[in-house]
């Protein structure tokens, strides 16, 4: 059935029960419902001039009719049944599609018909029935719609009180529950930093533990983040730690860290380097032959040199510049020494016994041995616990003595040379490694030689018409490319009664013609040869390594006796050469340069 014929029909229906809507007021609003539900099925649609007419004369009807209960009326509980009945009704109509709203219009309208026909009290009975089953419906309905409304909010506030939570774990162990393991992670972090900086002029090594969460998300899950954050703390902890200076295995000191300790190393071998550049020269050995310095090819530590890190307590920690010097010095007291009258740097070596290394190395503005009356002398000999050796290579040019060739001549009386060629000295450029220790020269290996000009040599004659070892009363040089380290004199009260000679050249040759009259050892002049030249003089040959001749043996001039070396009262390879007339020392300086 259409809606508007419906509409058509309930108009009818309308005209020809207005006197039964007086008869009973619940019958009269059951109609007037269902006919405004017709009506009102058509809402969405525009409602004509008639529909709102007819919904107007429904609502003139009821209220200008006077109630005139002619059977008995039904409790107001039924009547508020009713019209829960219809109303809800009336929602489901509205809830509903447009289709589904003109089947119900017309349901409307035939309920209305039941309604008007409706005179008997068997009727009314029937009526109360449908409407008893009606209400039956709703309540269960009703009770469905209380049971999902429960279920669905009970389900909503479960779900809306699931908390997510986290059960930590420290070494294994489970200490508490938080609501965020981040919480756990930003304090460890925030602890850790600040145990790490807890000590400002110390390194601080935080030990963290192993923490571990899972995950758990429950009904109105609880966590204890205070609880957790303050259980933690008792597992990280933190310590100093130093770096520990070792020579040779020993202990000798603990620093803040590696850096400083680097430094104080650092620091000592340029002081080493510093004391080398401070002196234009550095003196070989016993200061026989001065060596310039040289390009630095090495520098390292004699001993063994370790750096550890360590745990450590504060106190620990030394002083880098107290432990510089106590590995420089030794804890050795300097020693200070004032010249007096008389003295020589060997004087003052013999009379203190120490070496004239050390005062040569100690005091650089010494030159040539010339001390002054006053002059204060740094003599402490130092004992380090840490020894910086050097290496440099030094390249000089040096001369090649030349030779001289002889022409013997049994005719002319000996002694008697003519020369028939001078002779010229040649030029040759030499390496040498110069090792020393603390700034001491211990080694010195030539390394190679480049010959420049090659030396031209002497020719001549020489007489041999003489008694066996007799000199010729000319005396050459005993080693050949010399350099003068101590000359003949006095020395503030003691004698130097010869010169102390060296060379790369280490052969010592006859000055002179002559006899050996002693070739042997004492502590002063250690392995030495006299020579006797049977004309008033000799010479004296001092400090050798090694010795080439025996005792009245004939030598001529020229020939090889012994090699340089360092024996008796010498602290340096060197040649003590010596010229004696009628057994009194004589300037060997006044011969040789005839």
């Amino acid at each position: 059935m259409s809606v508007l014929k419906g509409m058509s029909w309930a108009k009818e229906l309308l005209d020809k029960s207005k006197q039964k809507l007086t008869k009973n007021p619940l019958r009269n609003m059951k109609l007037k419902l269902h006919l405004k539900s017709a009506v009102s099925a058509n809402e969405q649609s525009h409602r004509s001039a008639e529909e709102v007419q007819l919904i107007e004369s429904v609502d003139t009807v009821e209220s200008s009719t006077p109630v005139q209960v002619s059977e008995p009326v039904e409790s107001n509980e039924t009547i508020q049944l009713v019209e829960k009945s219809a109303l809800l009704e009336k929602a489901n109509l509205i809830e509903t599609e447009e289709g589904s709203n003109h089947v119900q219009a017309a349901e409307t309208v035939e309920t209305a018909q039941v309604l008007t026909s409706v005179e008997t009290e068997e009727t009314i009975h029937k009526a109360k029935g449908i409407l008893g089953h009606k209400w039956t419906l709703i309540k269960t309905a009703a009770v469905a719609s209380v049971i999902t409304a429960v279920v669905w909010g009970g389900n909503h506030y479960i779900v809306s009180n699931m908390n997510q939570v986290y059960h930590v774990f420290v070494n294994g162990t489970e200490i508490g529950v938080v609501s965020d393991k981040s919480t756990v992670e930003q304090f460890e972090a925030s602890k850790v930093k600040e145990l790490a900086s807890s000590k400002e002029d110390l390194r601080m090594v935080v030990q963290e533990p192993t923490v571990t969460y899972t995950a758990e998300r429950a009904f109105m899950a609880k966590s204890n983040d205070k609880e957790v954050l303050d259980k933690i703390v008792g597992y990280i902890s933190a310590y100093p730690i130093g770096t520990e200076l070792l020579v040779d295995g020993k202990n000798v000191g603990v620093l803040k860290n590696k850096e400083t300790a680097n430094q104080v190393l650092e620091q000592i071998k340029t002081n080493v380097l510093d004391k080398k550049k401070d002196s234009s020269k550095v003196r070989v050995l016993s200061a026989a032959a001065p060596v310039e310095s040289g390009e630095l090819q090495k520098i390292e530590f004699v001993q063994k040199v370790e750096l550890h890190d360590i745990p450590i307590q504060p106190q620990d920690v030394v002083n880098p510049d107290e432990l510089r010097k106590k590995l420089e010095t030794g804890d050795v007291q300097p020693v200070q020494y004032t010249v007096v009258q008389g003295d020589c740097v060997s004087c003052i070596a013999t009379k203190l016994n120490i070496s004239k290394q050390v005062i040569y190395q100690n005091n650089p503005t010494i030159v040539d041995d010339k001390l002054k009356v006053g002059q204060k002398l740094d003599l402490t000999v130092l004992q380090p616990t840490l020894a910086v050796r050097t290496v440099e290579k030094v390249v000089e040019n040096q001369e090649i003595q030349f030779d001289t060739e002889f022409e013997k001549d049994s005719s002319v009386m000996l002694g008697t040379d003519q020369t028939l060629r001078q002779g010229k000295n040649g030029l040759k450029k030499i390496t040498i490694l110069v090792t020393k220790v603390n700034g001491l020269v211990i080694e010195e290996a030539v390394q190679g030689e480049e010959v420049i000009e090659q030396p031209v040599k002497a020719l001549v004659r020489k007489g041999t018409k003489v008694i066996t070892g007799q000199g010729t009363g000319k005396f050459a040089w005993p080693v050949q490319s010399y350099s003068i380290t101590s000359t003949f004199g006095y020395r503030w009260g003691a004698l130097h009664k010869g010169l102390d000679l060296t060379s790369p050249n280490k052969t010592i040759l006859a000055s002179d013609n002559g006899k050996v009259v002693y070739a042997s050892y004492d502590s002063g002049y250690g392995n030495h040869v006299i020579l006797d030249h049977m004309n008033g003089y000799k010479t004296l040959y001092g400090h050798m390594s090694q010795i080439y001749v025996k005792n009245g043996q004939i030598v001529e001039k020229g020939e090889k006796i012994g090699y340089m070396g360092s024996t008796g009262n010498s602290t340096g390879v060197h040649l003590h050469f010596e010229v004696q007339k009628n057994d009194v020392a004589e300037n060997p300086s006044k011969y040789l340069n005839r």
